[in-house]
């Protein structure tokens, strides 16, 4: 699932610093971007291993669109960040399911080219996106 990164650019006396407006508590920086973008999927990670801990509704993404419109996050620059969340969803169960080739080589070109985890994975944040709606 990918959800909006907030990004407060730093140069060679600031650190950069991410926020994940979606996700409560998932503030990070770097002394590099790529050291604040890393640092980001791992306190994502903590932060929804910390949510589902608890019991609570691991939160969907929200456009960073609406988010934009925040005071909070004038002047900042916006990204994605990948992240798997059915690890964070309860226990997994099989099923079988049948759709024609031509969706499930979409799906699987999809999943190769996104460097998705698995077709389950996309799969599941495809439901899980629809069902949001």
């Amino acid at each position: 699932m990918q959800y909006p990164i907030c990004i407060e650019w730093g140069d060679d006396k600031t650190a950069f610093g991410i926020q994940i407006p979606d996700i409560p508590g998932a503030i990070t920086a770097g002394d590099t971007f790529e050291e604040a973008y890393t640092a980001a999927v791992e306190i994502a990670n903590i932060m929804l291993e910390e949510i589902a801990t608890a019991g609570g509704e691991i939160p969907r993404p929200t456009s960073w669109a609406d988010h934009a419109k925040n005071p909070d996050f004038k002047d900042m620059g916006w990204g994605m960040l990948e992240i798997d969340i059915t690890p964070y969803l309860g226990k997994t169960e099989k099923v079988n399911v049948t759709l024609p080739g031509f969706v499930i080589q979409r799906i699987d070109r999809y999943v190769r080219d996104h460097n998705i985890k698995s077709r389950s994975t996309f799969l599941a944040d495809a439901a899980l996106e629809k069902l949001g709606r």
